[in-house]
Formats: C-alpha cells, sequence, structure tokens
C-alpha cells in the first residue's frame, strides 16, 4: 500500500518573491539611465511610488483579512509602483503619483481579488486614469541632461521641491524648464505641415528616436534579455509586439516616408521596450499559450502604432496592453494547445 499525496506532486523551484525580485533588479539599469538623463526628480518619483504601493498594499491586505507581512513582501507592488513612475514626468506633482499608485493597488489589483486575480495590468490601468484625467499634467516633461538642451537643471533639493510644493524655484516657468516628448513633438510638427526631416530637427531628437531615450530603451533591453536568460519571461510577446510595431511602421514609412517615422524611431522611442519587456509580458493578464502570446503581443504592437499614428495620445502602448487585456480570454480560448492524446 503506498500514500498518495496531494498534487502537485513536482513544485518549481521559483517562488512569486524571487520572481519578482528579478524583476525589479532588471528595471534598476532603466531606473539609473532615466535619472541620469531626466535628472534626480525620476529617483523621487519612484521613491514616492513605491512608499504608496507599500502602504495601499498593506491597508488592502489588512481590509481583506490577508496575511499582510507575506503579500506586501513579495515585491508585486514594488514592481507595479516602478513601472507607473518611469511613465510619469520626472517633475510631476506628488499627489498624481501618489493617486494614481494608489488607483492601481486598491482598485485595478485589490478590487479584482489581489495578485493573481487582475485581469488588467494595474500599472496601466493607474497610469491611463492619469492620462485621461490630466493630459496637461503628462506632458510637462524636462529635456534630456544631455550637452545642447535648454534650460536650466533642477538639484535633488530642487525637484524635491517642485514635487511636494507644485512651484519651480524662483526665476523659472514651466514654458521654459519643460519639453514635449519625442512622439508628442513629432506629432505636433506634422500637423503644422512640416515634412519628416524638418519635424525631426527639434532639440528632442536623436539619431534613431529621442534624445536620451535610446540610451535608456538599450538599457530596458539589457534588463529584458537578462530576464529572457533566466527565463522568467518568454520571448514570444516581446518579439510578436515589437516586430508588430516595426512592421507597421515600415509599410507606412514605405508608403509616404516624409508623413511616417521608420521602425527604428518607433522601436527606440515612447514606452515601447519597456511595455514589450515589462509590461506586456505580465503573467497574470498576459496570454497563456505560445500561440496566444504571438497574437497578443502583435496585439498590442498594432495598437501601439495605431493610436500613435492616428489616435488622440502621443504613445499608445498603456492603452494597448489595456485593450489587448481584455481580448486574453478570447485568445486563450481559441488558442489553447491541443491535449495530448486527443484530436485536434
Amino acid at each position: 500500500m503506498f500514500t498518495t499525496s496531494a498534487p502537485p506532486h513536482v513544485v518549481a523551484p521559483d517562488r512569486v518573491g524571487r520572481v519578482m525580485r528579478l524583476v525589479i533588479y532588471a528595471l534598476v539599469p532603466t531606473c539609473i539611465m532615466q535619472t541620469v538623463f531626466f535628472g534626480p526628480g525620476v529617483a523621487v518619483q519612484l521613491a514616492l511610488a513605491i512608499a504608496t504601493a507599500l502602504a495601499a498594499e498593506a491597508i488592502a491586505l489588512r481590509v481583506r483579512g490577508k496575511p499582510v507581512r507575506q503579500f506586501v513582501l513579495d515585491g508585486s507592488a514594488i514592481i507595479t509602483a516602478m513601472l507607473l513612475a518611469l511613465c510619469l514626468p520626472p517633475l510631476a506633482p506628488w499627489w498624481l503619483v501618489v493617486s494614481g499608485t494608489g488607483f492601481a493597488i486598491l482598485l485595478a489589483k485589490h478590487a479584482f481579488g489581489g495578485l493573481g486575480a487582475n485581469p488588467f495590468n494595474p500599472a496601466m490601468v493607474g497610469y491611463a486614469v492619469l492620462l485621461v484625467s490630466f493630459p496637461a499634467r503628462l506632458l510637462q516633461w524636462i529635456p534630456p541632461e544631455l550637452e545642447g538642451t535648454q534650460g536650466p537643471h533642477l538639484t535633488l533639493l530642487q525637484s524635491l521641491s517642485t514635487i511636494l510644493t507644485g512651484h519651480l524655484p524662483q526665476a523659472l516657468r514651466w514654458d521654459a524648464i519643460t519639453s514635449p516628448t519625442p512622439l508628442d513633438a513629432l506629432r505636433t510638427n506634422l500637423k503644422m505641415g512640416m515634412t519628416m526631416q524638418e519635424a525631426r530637427n527639434g532639440v528632442v531628437f536623436g539619431g534613431f528616436g529621442g534624445r536620451g531615450w535610446t540610451w535608456i530603451h538599450v538599457a530596458t533591453l539589457a534588463g529584458g534579455i537578462w530576464l529572457l536568460t533566466l527565463k522568467i519571461i518568454r520571448w514570444h510577446i516581446p518579439v510578436a509586439m515589437l516586430g508588430a510595431l516595426a512592421i507597421c511602421a515600415s509599410l507606412m514609412y514605405i508608403i509616404d516616408p516624409g508623413a511616417y517615422a521608420g521602425p527604428i524611431f518607433h522601436v527606440t522611442t515612447g514606452a515601447s521596450m519597456l511595455g514589450a519587456f515589462f509590461i506586456a509580458t505580465d503573467p497574470i493578464s498576459a496570454a497563456t499559450s505560445d500561440r496566444g502570446r504571438l497574437v497578443y503581443g502583435a496585439g498590442i504592437g498594432v495598437l501601439t502604432y495605431v493610436i500613435r499614428t492616428w489616435g488622440a495620445y502621443p504613445d499608445g502602448v498603456a492603452f494597448a496592453v489595456l485593450l489587448m487585456n481584455a481580448a486574453v480570454p478570447l485568445i486563450d480560448r481559441y488558442t489553447i494547445p491541443r491535449v495530448y492524446g486527443h484530436p485536434s
């Protein structure tokens, strides 16, 4: 007589906490590069978002009667906070960061049952709510701290004071230190009747995409490749998303190179890399099968390009991810792998 234990009989070595910590480590190069190019305000936003996320997570767990220490320390709330903070302007007011992060944790995550039950990516829900509610605030980016860029660069204390009070240091004005993002600048210039060459002559543009943004994307790509190497994420979603985005951009560039940016610009600008490796690959809100991941990633890439080119917002990664999150049940339904021993 053999004693049969309850499944699972084989336990994977990875735990939620370990996986989340590895993702956090992979995001560190992006955080560092974004701080280098956009100033210490990025670090302040990260600290505010993480503190808010941990507090909101603890409150929600206490209300739901769940063990607070176990779930607060698993790192999932920190990842949500980091992703949201990296998408916000470095000098965004504190209440914008706090409200967006609180909404992401309390409503987008715990209102659906917490980690493992949320159908939508919490960070992108928080960002989308802020973008729809306060679009002007989310466009107040400062130019990258590079030689040849205009405007004074704030110190850590000046950035902290601006974020907490909403007021710039004396003798400075918002229109003197802010500039549009490369995607926003390109849209505006093209609508003014400029050719692509004329539209990309601004100080915010570099050789490939936005000045400074190319290096930030390289850091994000390095972190994503590291996660792929560790098998924390699969290749299907990043390749499908970036591939679909590049294909759409290439087709429109071939049709009219004077009116549409090429694939390299789109891949190295905005939230393309962050979305491909860290946002769209969320295992909870993404498709589950390999074929489903390819469909899911390609859909995000196509929608991102459509929103960027013809939509009302400069970057469409957040909305594209949320729309495809909603389509995941349908994708999973029609891409379920054939069960071994049964005909397809």
